[in-house]
Order: C-alpha cells, then sequence, then structure tokens
C-alpha cells in the first residue's frame, strides 16, 4: 500500500510538473535542449583525468602517516621568542624616537657634539695607533681610503667642530658657510697633495692612491690635468684652497693685510701700533680694527684650541657681526670727518685703536679707562692743531656761559687753567667731575640739547645681556594638540586639516587649511570646543591668517621660553640697523625676533594690567637706548610717579633732568618739552629743513653755518625721549595740562625728533582720552581684565585673551592686525651692569631749565589754586564791561554755573565786585584805568 502510495503521489508529482512545464512554454524546452550536449561533452573528455585523481586519493590513504619531527616544537619556540624580542626592540626604538622629539634642542646640539667627539676618538685610534679588529679596519678603508695622507688631520677637524657645536649652540647661521668653506679647503688640498705625490692612477692600484691624495684627491685631480695638465691644474687647486681659507674665516681679500698683522700681534711677533708705522692717508684704522674687537669679557676665555679655529677664536664669522661692522661705518660717515692733510701722530693711532677695542668712536662724552691708560705717555704736541686732529678736543666752553658743559675747558688744551701747568703734561684729565654751577642767569633762549666737547664714548657690550638658549621648534605637546584638532574635527565633521604650525615662546600657532565649500565660521564657532579638548581657555583663533589662506589657532604652550633682551638686541635685524632709536621688544608666534624703530612709530602707548609685563617692557626699552645710542645721540626724560620702577637709571649720562617722581614736575616738564619742540621747529624753519634728521646731516656736513655776528654753535639735535610711567597719576594731578602738552607733542614732535613712550595700567576712557589715542598710533597691549579695556588700547578686540607674564599685542602704525608676541624680559643684574658702564663713560649734564618754572613759581594761594588765569580773564572781563554778571562769565569764558560764581566770590574777596543783589547785577567797584593795577594786585596776592 505504502509502494503504491508513494507511486501514485509521483505520478501525480510528475504529472503536476509536466502541466506546469507546458504551461511555461516553449522557451524552457528549448534552453533545456541547449544545455543537455554542453554537459554531455566535458564529461567525456574529462573521464580519464577523473580516474587517476581518484587512484592518487586511494593511494594517499592508503599511506602510513608521517612520523613526528621532534625539532619542530623547539624551533616554534624559539622563533616565537626571537620575535617577541625583535617587537621589544622596535617599541624601545619607537620610544626613544618619540622622546626624541620632544627632548631640549640644546641636548640635541650637545648630543650630535659628543657624538663626533666620539667619532674623532675612533678615528684617531684608528689612523693614529693602527687599531686591530674590524673597527680598525673599516677606518682605514674609510678614512685613508679617502683622504689618503692626511687621514691624521680627520680626527682634529672633527674635534674642532665638535668643540664649536659645544661653546656656540645657539649660532646655527654660521654652519653653512663653515661647511662649505671646508669643503673647498679639503678638496684642494688633496688635490694639489695627489699631484705633489705624481697623481697615481687606478692603474697602480689602491695603495698608490692611498699614499697621495686618497679617493678625494684622485678624483679632483685626475680630470683637471686630463683637460689642461699639471700646469693649470695647480693653480686653479691653489685658489680653491685659498677660497676655502677665506670662507671660514669670514675674512674678505681686501683685508687679508689687517688680518694677518691682528694675527702676527696676538702671536707676539708683531707689536701693536709699533713704531715706523704709518697708515695711509684715507685708511680708516677703526674701521678693521673693530672688525677684530672683542669685549673684555670674552678675552679670558680664550684658549690654544682658539688659535686652530677661528671660528672658535671668536672670529667675525657671524652675519650679525658684519652688520654691526657696517653700522658703525655707516655710523663713522655720518660725523664730522677730519681734514687728512697732515700725518696721523702716535695720539691719533692709539686712540683709535683704543676706541675700536672698547666700543664705538662717538662723541660728546669722556674717555674710557682704556684710553686714558693709552694716552699716557704721548707727547702733548697736538695743541696747535687739536680742532682737526684724529680726536678732537672739547669746544670753547666760554662760548655759551650758560650751559652746564662748561667743563670743556679742562679737556682742551689753550683754555686750561693756570694751575693745570703744574701737573704732568703726560696725565690725562679727569673729566669724570660735575661740572661747576656757573650761577649765571639762563640765557633767553635755551641752548640745544649738546654736551660740549668731542670725547671718545665707549657703548656698552652687548655680552653684558645674557644669552638664551635655542627655542624648540617642536614637543610632544605639540604632537598631541594636532591629534585633539584633527579628533574635535572629525567629531564635528568639519572638513579641515591641521598642515602645519608654528612654535614660539609662548603660544603655538596651528595652521588649518579647509576643504571646498566650508565656511571659516564653522571653525570659529567651535572656539569652546577646541579649548575643551586641548585643555587650555586661551585659545585665540584668527581667520585668515595674513597673507594666507588659512585660519590660524593660536594655544599657549605647556612649556613657556623666556626671550632675552641680548638675543633680540644681537639678531641680525638690531644689528644691521644703525639707528639709534631701535629697541627690542620680543619675539612673535614664528619665532621671529621683533624690534622696533622709535623714530618711526613714532610715539607709543603700552598699557596692561598689573603683571602683565609692562614694566619689563619699559626697562627693555630703556635698556636698547643705553646699549645702542650715546648721550649724543638720545637724550631721555624718565617720569617715575611710581617712586621705585625707574630708579635704577638714576645717574645715567642720557638723563637730561633727574628722573621726575612728583606729578606737578612731570605736567611743567612736558611743557618744557613743548617749549623745546617749538624752538627745534623755528630752527628748521629758519634754515629750511622738514626734519631733524636733515639738518643734522646738513650741520655735520659743514652745509649751515648760524648768521653772521651770532655767537651760537649750531651742533646736530638728538633725539629726545619722554618715557611716563604711570599716564593715570598725572590726569589724576593735572589732566588738562597734561592732556594739552601730550596732544601737542604727539601732534607736532615728530619731525622735531621727539617721542613719546606712555605707560598706564588703568586704560581706562578718562586715562586714555580720545585725543591722546588719535595721536598716539602704535599701540603695545599686554594683558587686560576686560574687552572694553582691549578695545580702548588696540581698538580691537584680543588683549582681554592673552595669558599675562609678557604676552603682547603689537600694533604699530599703520597695521591693520596686531602681532602676538612675547615681550623680551631683562633681569636686574643685566640693567644694573649697562647703567655702571654707562656711568663710568661720565656723568650726567643736566639741562636746568627743565624744571626752571617750578623752581622760579612759588606756592599759589589755596583759595585761588589753579583757577589763576582764569581769574585774571574774568577780572579783565569785568572791569572792561563794567557789568558784573555770573551769566556774562559762563558765556564768555565758557564755565559752568559753579565755577563762574566761585570766580565772582574771589572777586568780591578781593574788592574788585559788590556784593550780590539777587538777580541783579554786582556793581563793579574798580574803573578801567586801574586795571593793570587790580591784575598785579591778584599776580601779587597769589605768588605771595
Amino acid at each position: 500500500m505504502a509502494s503504491r502510495t508513494s507511486g501514485k503521489g509521483s505520478q501525480s508529482t510528475a504529472g503536476t510538473s509536466k502541466k506546469r512545464a507546458g504551461q511555461s512554454g516553449g522557451a524552457a524546452k528549448k534552453a533545456a535542449a541547449k544545455k543537455a550536449p554542453a554537459k554531455k561533452v566535458p564529461a567525456k573528455k574529462s573521464a580519464a583525468p577523473a580516474k587517476k585523481a581518484a587512484a592518487k586519493k586511494a593511494a594517499a590513504k592508503a599511506a602510513p602517516p608521517p612520523a613526528p619531527n621532534p625539532t619542530s616544537g623547539v624551533f616554534r619556540i624559539v622563533r616565537a621568542v626571537w620575535m617577541g624580542m625583535a617587537r621589544g626592540v622596535a617599541a624601545m626604538f619607537r620610544g626613544i624616537g618619540r622622546g626624541a622629539k620632544g627632548l631640549d634642542p640644546a641636548h640635541r646640539k650637545d648630543g650630535s657634539a659628543l657624538l663626533l667627539f666620539a667619532l674623532a676618538l675612533i678615528v684617531a685610534a684608528g689612523t693614529w695607533s693602527n687599531l686591530d679588529g674590524p673597527v680598525g679596519g673599516l677606518v682605514e678603508m674609510l678614512i685613508t681610503g679617502a683622504f689618503g695622507r692626511l687621514d691624521l688631520v680627520v680626527p682634529i677637524l672633527l674635534g674642532i667642530i665638535a668643540v664649536r657645536l659645544i661653546l656656540h649652540p645657539e649660532r646655527p647661521e654660521a654652519n653653512g658657510r663653515i661647511v662649505i668653506g671646508l669643503s673647498a679647503l679639503v678638496i684642494g688640498i688633496l688635490g694639489q697633495v695627489h699631484i705633489a705625490c705624481g697623481a697615481p692612477g687606478r692603474g697602480q692600484g689602491t695603495e698608490a692612491i692611498q699614499d697621495a691624495g686618497g679617493l678625494i684627491g684622485w678624483a679632483v685631480s685626475r680630470p683637471l690635468i686630463y683637460l689642461m695638465g699639471e700646469v693649470l691644474a695647480v693653480p686653479l687647486l691653489v685658489l680653491l684652497t685659498v677660497f676655502g681659507l677665506l670662507v671660514v674665516t669670514a675674512t674678505p681679500v681686501a683685508a687679508i693685510p689687517q688680518r694677518l698683522r691682528q694675527l702676527g700681534v696676538r702671536l707676539g711677533l708683531v707689536r701693536d701700533h709699533e713704531d715706523g708705522y704709518a697708515p695711509e692717508a684715507g685708511y680708516d684704522a677703526a674701521e678693521y680694527a673693530d672688525e677684530w674687537r672683542e669685549t673684555p669679557a670674552r678675552r679670558p676665555r680664550r684658549t690654544s684650541l682658539a688659535k686652530e679655529d677661528p671660528d672658535v677664536a671668536g672670529g667675525p664669522e657671524r652675519a650679525e657681526e658684519e652688520a654691526l661692522r657696517k653700522r658703525r661705518r655707516s655710523r663713522r660717515s655720518s660725523s664730522v670727518q677730519p681734514p687728512l692733510d697732515r700725518p696721523l701722530d702716535a695720539v691719533d693711532v692709539a686712540a683709535a685703536a683704543a676706541a675700536s677695542l672698547d666700543g664705538a668712536v662717538l662723541h660728546g662724552v669722556q674717555p674710557s679707562p682704556l684710553v686714558a691708560g693709552l694716552s699716557n705717555g704721548i707727547s702733548g704736541e697736538r695743541e696747535e692743531g687739536a680742532a682737526s686732529g684724529g680726536v678732537p678736543v672739547a669746544r670753547d666752553a666760554d662760548k655759551e656761559p650758560g650751559k652746564s658743559g662748561a667743563r670743556g675747558k679742562a679737556a682742551g688744551g689753550k683754555d686750561r687753567p693756570d694751575g693745570a701747568g703744574e701737573e704732568d703734561p703726560h696725565q690725562v684729565p679727569d673729566l669724570t667731575r660735575p661740572a661747576v654751577e656757573a650761577g649765571e642767569p639762563l640765557p633767553p633762549r635755551a641752548e640745544q640739547l649738546q654736551l660740549s666737547g668731542d670725547i671718545t664714548y665707549s657703548l656698552p657690550s652687548l655680552e653684558l645681556l645674557e644669552r638664551g638658549g635655542p627655542g624648540k621648534t617642536r614637543s610632544a605637546a605639540n604632537d598631541a594638540v594636532v591629534d585633539s584638532l584633527t579628533k574635535v574635527f572629525t567629531e564635528f565633521k568639519v572638513d579641515a586639516a591641521v598642515t602645519g604650525f608654528t612654535r614660539g615662546p609662548t603660544v603655538t600657532r596651528y595652521v588649518v587649511e579647509l576643504g571646498p565649500a566650508v565656511k571659516v565660521e564653522r571653525i570659529t564657532a567651535l572656539t569652546k570646543n577646541i579649548a575643551y579638548a586641548v585643555a587650555s581657555p586661551d585659545v585665540r583663533i584668527i581667520s585668515p591668517i595674513p597673507g594666507k589662506s588659512a585660519v590660524g589657532i593660536e594655544i599657549p604652550n605647556s612649556d613657556r621660553e623666556m626671550v632675552n633682551l641680548g638675543d633680540v638686541l644681537r639678531s641680525a635685524d638690531s644689528v644691521g640697523d644703525d639707528h639709534p632709536m631701535i629697541v627690542g621688544l620680543g619675539k612673535d608666534v614664528e619665532g621671529g625676533y621683533v624690534a622696533a624703530n622709535l623714530a618711526t612709530m613714532p610715539h607709543v602707548l603700552v598699557a596692561g594690567a598689573t603683571g602683565s609685563g609692562k614694566s619689563s617692557c619699559i626697562n627693555c626699552l630703556i635698556t636698547s637706548i643705553m646699549a645702542r645710542a650715546t648721550p649724543d645721540d638720545v637724550r631721555m626724560v624718565l617720569v617715575d610717579p611710581k617712586r621705585v620702577e625707574l630708579t635704577a637709571y638714576e645717574g645715567i649720562p642720557h638723563l637730561i633732568t633727574p628722573i621726575i617722581t612728583n606729578p606737578k614736575r612731570a605736567a611743567e616738564a612736558l611743557q618744557w618739552v613743548v617749549r623745546e619742540m617749538d624752538l627745534r621747529y623755528d630752527d628748521l624753519a629758519a634754515y629750511g629743513f622738514r626734519h631733524i634728521d636733515d639738518f643734522n646731516a646738513a650741520v655735520r656736513k659743514g652745509k649751515v653755518k648760524e648768521p653772521e655776528g651770532s655767537e651760537r654753535e649750531l651742533r646736530p639735535y638728538p633725539y629726545l625721549l619722554v618715557i611716563v610711567d604711570e599716564l593715570a597719576d598725572l590726569m589724576m594731578v593735572a589732566p588738562r595740562d597734561v592732556e594739552d602738552s601730550i596732544v601737542r607733542i604727539t601732534q607736532l614732535a615728530r619731525a622735531a625728533g621727539i617721542h613719546l613712550v606712555l605707560a598706564t595700567q588703568r586704560p581706562s576712557v578718562d586715562v586714555v582720552t580720545g585725543l591722546i589715542k588719535a595721536n598716539v598710533p602704535s599701540r603695545l597691549a599686554f594683558a587686560t581684565s576686560s574687552l572694553a579695556d582691549s578695545r580702548v588700547i588696540l581698538d580691537q578686540p584680543g588683549a582681554e585673551k592673552l595669558i599675562g607674564k609678557g604676552d603682547g599685542l603689537f600694533l604699530p602704525m599703520g597695521a591693520n592686525k596686531a602681532i602676538r608676541m612675547q615681550g623680551a624680559y631683562v633681569t636686574e643684574s643685566e640693567v644694573e651692569a649697562v647703567v655702571e658702564h654707562c656711568k663710568a663713560q661720565m656723568a650726567p649734564v643736566f639741562r636746568d631749565d627743565v624744571t626752571v618754572g617750578t623752581s622760579r613759581k612759588k606756592e599759589i594761594d589755596e583759595e585761588i589754586g589753579d583757577d589763576l588765569d582764569l581769574l585774571c580773564q574774568a577780572a579783565e572781563l569785568v572791569v572792561s564791561t563794567q557789568f558784573g554778571s555770573t551769566s556774562m562769565l559762563q558765556r564768555k569764558l565758557r564755565v559752568g554755573f559753579a565755577k563762574a560764581g566761585r570766580l565772582m566770590d574771589l572777586m568780591e574777596s578781593r574788592g574788585i565786585v559788590g556784593p550780590s543783589e539777587g538777580s541783579k547785577a554786582r556793581d563793579v567797584l574798580v574803573k578801567p584805568d586801574e586795571l593793570d593795577g587790580v591784575l598785579d594786585v591778584i599776580r601779587g596776592k597769589a605768588h605771595s
């Protein structure tokens, strides 16, 4: 039954399938008919291979299994251990590499120097003592094979380079020049040695080449000999050697005789300025002596190694020294040059040499001790030609009896006191004592700001200012910030990428480039998210970076660096400019030094909260002026209402008056500056000049002369720098007088060579008024406490996001966006060293007319106070009109009701008007013809 049932079922199924196949159409039948032959043909062809494969499988199953290998387990264990050790070593080296990125550059340079030392020791052992073993063979093959007979010199060169890296790690700018020079020097010498040894070739064997100039000498000399023969090859190689030597020592061809003479002096073969040595006319002895000038602080550091390497010996290998020489030469050429119609005597040569050793030769200050020592024992035959000598004597002081510089008589030869003949004729006069007060009244016209006499002045050496270490260019913290920024952009789906960064001493600017069709606002909207990601609240976004199609994100460094003032003043930009008003400010975000010229600013406002770095900036400005300018170049007026900030500079010769601490006297000093400015403009207008620099150049060249019969002596005007440490204290005492003086100075004083530096820690609108802001174009903002203060200083936000301690924004005149920088820092010991050097040159020469108004003006009546001039105007108005009305005083004098009523009460107490009669005008008790007497009475009472 079961079978039947199943058969029926199969039949029914088959029938059903047949019906469905019939319903599907003839297409399926045709396809089946096509496929059937295709399946049958390959089956016939592959029948034999299938049988063979089956036979092989059967044989494989029938074969017995192989015996186990006892060493396979050991091999796996050894392989696992070896791979584990390899991975561990690789991880260790990767960790070392990541740590090396964050290593201090100074340590990296020290490591390179020590590595060169080690290499020099290995090479010395292999070449000097025939080191055995594979290392000795490798050294002989490489060093001896390459350098030939000069292989003994290779370790010495490596040692010299290592010493230079250790002694001068902060001067990498000369490395390229030294590499080029050494390469030319070595190639030239090896080529000559190879030719001198017979120029062996490859046919004579490797040993013959090693006994000559080595592989380098063969490669250099062989082509030259083949092309032009030994007759021309040797001179060309000699020229190449000389070129390399000149490049290494940074010696121009024109200075070779002077360098050889200086070398002879150092070796003791030639005496400095020996008898019989007379330079030709037109020879500038100080010009080339300046090139080998060394400060006393650097002389004891010379060692025997310095003789082998001019670089180590402190030779002029740096670009900044070349720029310094150019600056001094241009300054000498701009000064009055003596006539060359007579030969230079011994005093000329000695003074020029002493000045070149001590510093720049400029006029107006007393000689340094070195000049005095060189002048001892030299005959004084120069009195007749003193006016045209190499070191001119002081001018006659009796031409200017009112000037405190009358001490020039002691320096001149003809105006020497009677008692001077009893002294030693070879003794240098003491010019360090202050001038004797003449006691005469001041002249009606104030004299020029010029020191009497032409005396050698020594600028402070920049070595008195400390050097800072090399700045970091990358650290592990920078890489972590880059990863955090990339992660933020990915999370917020912003098509942007960090393409690089520039690290500064305080902040690092990360450069972010946007993808196509990405708005800049999407980056600026992520400010808080970026601050959260990098764990720093002080994030500043610059969109875009000036001059780039990129967005800048400034993030503070976790490891801040200090910027030394000495590094800023030693930079190429600072040294290359000979202007005396160049000051060092700091270092920008890109790692470049920031220096500014106060003469082109021309006035600057420095503001910031307490502890933001404002006082350090003022110290850097003053120290920069002292380090670069003589008192003949720049004179200063320092106003210090705090009484403690600028006391370190008391007594420097650049001061024109003692440091002013009284705010009332400060206001009067500003009024004196206005008078000085007017006097300078009178001279400019009288002689037809538009700027004080043009006037000074004409005076130095002798193109401007005083009118006939005038006793005045025209001399160049120095720059006048006025520094106010706290403007708020002055504005509290005399706001109107201070503001009027500042506005008048800032409007007109640029062409007169007068410049203002205004500093305040309270940059509010009542201190930094609109008139002051409009006339002070350059701004320097440190960290402020609010956005309003930033807008007062910079007219834009940004200062409120600074992190303090010297972090500032510098907005020079004409710039649209401020430059972020880290302000320079100068220590108290550095300031003290520079100040002591300046004080040792000369005592300060003060002007008596700066505070002359304070000395002559007596105390004003407390009842009148500061309203003396206004009271005189009111009395003149009331008496002349015979109408005593308070409302009239309001209209005519443009004062308020309270001020007008007070003036009327003052006139009533002095008998000018009668008592008040209500709304009626007061009776005038003085007649118009008595007005002069009334004014005298008022002024007399005011000065009583």
